[in-house]
């Protein structure tokens, strides 16, 4: 079963690169279980990550990994508001795939 995390966070002005660079230092494909990861811009200072899992399980043993990159970003992203702190995540099964 495949599972897919998406995280939206929105970044500092003028911290673009720098939040790009560390997801560039991080390595998704060394965590067992990931499949595949993209970071993809959404708007002005805006960027959705979006993780491929092998498994729900596989994904939930990643999660001290990816919080520790998470702890490397806070100091450069935006709370975004109503409660929601600097990341706004989800996660689930897929339920189809058209590719």
């Amino acid at each position: 079963m495949t599972v897919m995390n998406v995280v939206h966070m929105r970044v500092k002005p003028g911290m673009e690169a720098e939040y790009i660079r560390l997801h560039k230092d991080f390595d998704a494909k060394a965590i067992p279980g990931s499949r595949n990861f993209w970071l993809v811009k959404s708007g002005e200072r805006s960027f959705i990550v979006i993780g491929e899992w092998e498994s729900h399980e596989a994904m939930v043993a990643a999660r001290p990994a990816m919080i520790a990159n998470l702890d490397k970003l806070r100091p450069i992203l935006e709370d975004l508001g109503g409660g929601r702190g600097v990341t706004e995540p989800w996660a689930g099964e897929v339920v189809l795939h058209q590719g």
